[in-house]
């Protein structure tokens, strides 16, 4: 059976029955009146326009058929719809204008639609269409499928598209993805493709093994080939399916694609080609990015040019390349590959004339031997190992035909240096990040001489992998490269390798200058490392200010690809800073970003994020979800960063569950140092929750140990809350009135720090403390202070904490107001609060107080703290209270002054 689905007398098409099932139920929409879209992707050649011109030829009402205008200006394709629908090229111009002026694109095709007759608009190649043309049938779609009041009517929209293309958000959309054939599918379509000479069986065999059923590749093969070749009287080009065969097939989509995609996707190639012949045969390459130059050679005067390392993650991102396990990918099509190759080989070729360049695709290309038109040669001759030869001819979709030793010793430093890169990019985004450093460094020393922008940015990468993994010899090891780089990229070497190394003063001096020079960086990537240069200061204020930078930058550019990287450097500076609803924002859409662009290892830091972030609000539930999702993926990729923040958050979920002692077992390990220990940069950050866990659960000498070495650390000054946080642990660790000393004086140093939340946490420890030692009278000032600021925060667990703290202590978390506690409130702070209960707002508090609004507003705040209430609406039955308290009726009460 070969799948046949066609007509005697239309258009032919093979294995296509659930594409034109999906057609016909369209069709059936359309001619219900209910409308509707389908879409439909596929690789070049894979018979997207032959499924158009079937529908239409099948539909039974007026279809109409519309390609992409040659004029890609702005709104050029909706002049050709509507030049194709319109009866008359004056009604065409002013359905146009309705669609420009009104947005009213579906309105204008249902007016020129005949009434009473079902239509169908097939709209092929919509990724060639301008952008104000999509955008505009998107929102036709978008009103016709139910977002907005129009009504679908009898048009039915059936629209083709690369499979690299995004399409709109549609409701109720269908889309159908178009394959390969199967072998009676292609001998079908062989058939059809020579009416006049039956290709000879050996000819016929040979054509659809090295078609591997792809429509477009078997027809221009088929095309290029003589009567006498296809009855086998004359040989066929060797191979059948060569560079011209996949030119023709594939070089609009790769002309159509930036110049760094083209050179990165014949690099995969090239180093896919090379090393084919693993263990498992199977067609896969370590990805990354790196290098410079435009669509395959680097002219010398350009090899300085810095390449971004995203352009991969885009390519995943659009389906060209798809991920793989261990953090590698391979072609989502392997005729691509091999037309990059190809394409990347003309460019090359195109060079030859004039001195042979340097560095560059052309290098990654030097194993093409006799492809070159070069002579043999002593170091090219004419009997290189068979996979060489076959690399040159350029087979290679089946991965049985190549070896990879020959093609591995024919590249060049540089060629070996970007494989590595690439390897090591693959590593790092999804894959062990230990391995990444180690093919990092590798990379880096290839490219060092050639190379030097390149060797610089892998290095850094380099250095990237460590930190993830927790090694900070590795770090060193990375920083430490001796590359020619100044400025900034200089001193952040120098200042992160002088942190890492405790030698505090000379790396504020470099980092200062990294975080002072961000204003002068366009690069969203150099912006992220002056923010983390910011982190490493301690300076958490300007390193969210940065990475917000950084992002917008990247969005403004449409850097997909880094986008991940960027949200999680932002919301961990957002954490840092106490701010943990930000942090959440900015972790959520980067999990949503990562997911989609394939970077696994950081998702899973996203994850740690949100599970830390869970752990405040006291969602037990998303803390076991989030940080399960994040060891998942650290401990088989080496993600010590990542799983410190998770374990942490576990501890924190157990704590608000009453289980210290599990806490304490559980932060234990992670406030030691030593391999087995936590991350480097978050050990110190997790001792004061250890000593809190520890001395909850009888852990007195552990706790005390810790706090003796996080002692040490706050005395360097690297983070804003650590001397707070140190007198809460000594008032923890300290017996008598000596503990009541260091939380009065943690709350002062706290004032200064700017993290409210552990603000709050010290004052929840305080008043708890001064409860336990009877005396709830002066403990209900904390607990209500901690109460509404952890309300403020959305941490509800410890709110509940809070709360019920102040419940044993006799008073309330709200509502009903302890009317001792008017005493607690200054004369002019019962004065505000009497005015503002009767309805003064804060500007007419102000004139009658002789005060300016904003200290009547600081005064407020004070107010809903000391009284455990969140708003002014809830002051008048406060004030109530305290009147009837007092015997006052409520009419002697004062009003506020009129306005």
């Amino acid at each position: 059976m070969s799948g046949a689905t066609h007509p005697a007398d239309g258009p032919r098409l093979y294995d296509r029955t659930a594409e034109l099932a999906a057609v016909a139920r369209l069709s059936a929409r359309a001619a219900a009146g209910r409308g509707g879209v389908l879409f439909v992707t596929g690789n070049p050649g894979e018979g997207r326009t032959a499924l158009l011109r079937r529908a239409a030829y099948d539909f039974p009402g007026t279809a109409y058929r519309v390609a992409a205008p040659h004029h890609r200006g702005p709104w050029s394709a909706a002049r050709a719809l509507f030049t194709e629908l319109a009866a008359t090229p004056a009604a065409g111009r002013r359905a146009l204008r309705l669609a420009r002026s009104e947005g009213g694109l579906a309105r204008a095709v249902a007016g020129l639609a005949t009434e009473g007759e079902a239509v169908l608009i097939c709209v092929d190649d919509l990724h060639l269409w301008d952008a104000h043309s999509r955008a505009a049938l998107a929102a036709a779609w978008q009103e016709a499928g139910g977002r907005g009041h129009g009504r679908p009517g009898r048009v039915g929209w059936l629209v083709s598209a690369a499979r690299h293309h995004r399409f709109p958000e549609v409701p109720g959309a269908e889309t159908v993805r178009l394959g390969r054939l199967t072998t009676s599918g292609a001998r079908a379509l062989l058939g059809d493709l020579c009416p006049v000479v039956a290709p000879a069986p050996p000819v016929g065999e040979r054509l659809l093994d090295e078609a591997a059923g792809h429509p477009g590749v078997l027809a221009a093969a088929v095309r290029r080939l003589t009567a006498p070749q296809l009855a086998g009287a004359l040989p066929l080009p060797r191979p059948a399916v060569d560079d011209t065969v996949l030119a023709e097939v594939y070089g609009g989509l790769l002309e159509r694609l930036p110049a760094a995609s083209r050179r990165l996707l014949a690099t995969v190639a090239v180093v896919a080609l090379a090393g084919r012949a693993g263990a498992d045969g199977a067609s896969t390459v370590a990805y990354g990015a790196g290098g410079g130059g435009d669509g395959g050679s680097v002219p010398a005067g350009a090899r300085g040019a810095r390449a971004p390392a995203e352009p991969l993650e885009g390519l995943v991102a659009d389906g060209l390349l798809r991920r793989r396990r261990g953090g590698t990918v391979g072609f989502e099509d392997p005729f691509l590959g091999r037309a990059a190759l190809a394409s990347a080989r003309q460019s090359w070729r195109g060079e030859t004339r004039g001195p042979r360049p340097s560095g560059g695709a052309a290098e990654v290309l030097s194993v093409d031997g006799p492809a070159t038109g070069a002579a043999p040669s002593a170091d090219r001759p004419a009997d290189r190992p068979a996979a060489g030869a076959a690399l040159a001819r350029g087979e290679g979709h089946r991965a049985d035909r190549l070896g990879p030793s020959a093609a591995v010793r024919a590249l060049s430093p540089v060629a070996l240096g970007r494989a590595q890169l690439v390897r090591g990019l693959a590593a790092l985004a999804g894959g062990p990040v230990m391995y990444a450093h180690e093919a990092l460094l590798q990379a880096a020393e290839l490219l060092r001489e050639r190379a030097p922008v390149e060797a610089s940015d892998a290095r850094f990468l380099a250095m990237e992998a460590a930190w993830a993994g927790g090694d900070v010899e590795a770090c060193l090891a990375a920083l430490d490269g001796g590359e020619d780089v100044g400025g900034l990229e200089r001193d952040f070497a120098d200042g992160l390798s002088a942190a890492l190394t405790v030698r505090l003063d000379d790396a504020r001096t470099a980092l200062a200058r990294v975080v002072a020079g961000d204003g002068c960086a366009d690069d969203p990537r150099l912006l992220l490392r002056a923010g983390a240069a910011a982190l490493v200061l301690g300076d958490t204020a300007a390193a969210a200010r940065i990475h917000a930078r950084a992002l917008v930058r990247a969005r403004a550019e449409h850097r997909t690809a880094l986008l991940p990287h960027a949200l999680e450097q932002l919301a961990y500076a957002e954490l840092r800073a106490g701010r943990y609803s930000r942090a959440a924002r900015a972790a959520r859409e980067g999990l949503r970003t990562a997911e989609a662009t394939g970077q696994h290892n950081v998702a899973a830091h996203q994850h740690a994020v949100l599970a830390l972030v869970a752990s405040v609000e006291g969602d037990g539930t998303a803390v076991t979800e989030h940080a399960g999702r994040a060891l998942a993926t650290a401990g088989p990729h080496g993600l010590v960063q990542a799983a410190t923040l998770a374990e942490w958050a576990l501890a924190r979920a157990e704590l608000g569950r009453g289980l210290a002692a599990q806490a304490a077992a559980r932060l234990l390990p992670l406030v030691r140092p030593g391999p087995r220990g936590g991350h480097f940069a978050l050990r110190m950050l997790v001792v004061p929750c250890f000593v809190e866990t520890a001395v909850t659960a009888g852990r007195d000498a552990e706790a005390r140990d810790a706090a003796e070495e996080y002692a040490a650390w706050a005395a360097l000054g690297v983070d804003g809350p650590a001397q707070a946080q140190l007198a809460r642990c000594r008032a923890l660790l300290a017996e008598g009135e000596a503990s009541a000393y260091w939380f009065r004086e943690a709350v002062r140093r706290h004032d200064s720090c700017g993290n409210d939340f552990e603000r709050a946490r010290t004052l929840l420890a305080y008043g708890t403390w001064l409860r336990r030692r009877r005396r709830p009278g002066d403990a209900r000032g904390p607990l209500r202070d901690a109460l509404v600021t952890f309300e403020r925060a959305a941490a509800e667990g410890w709110a509940e904490h809070a709360r019920s703290e102040l419940r044993a202590t006799g008073g309330t978390s709200g509502g009903t107001t302890d009317p001792a506690a008017l005493r607690e409130l200054t004369p002019q702070q019962q004065r505000i609060v009497r005015l503002v209960a009767r309805g003064a707002t804060n500007q007419e508090v102000a004139d009658h107080l002789s005060l300016s609004p904003r200290t009547v507003d600081h005064h407020l705040r004070g107010v809903f703290a000391r009284l455990g209430i969140r708003s002014r609406v809830e002051l008048p039955g406060v004030v109530d209270g305290w009147d009837a308290d007092r015997g006052v009726p409520a009419s002697a009460a004062g009003r506020p002054p009129s306005p």
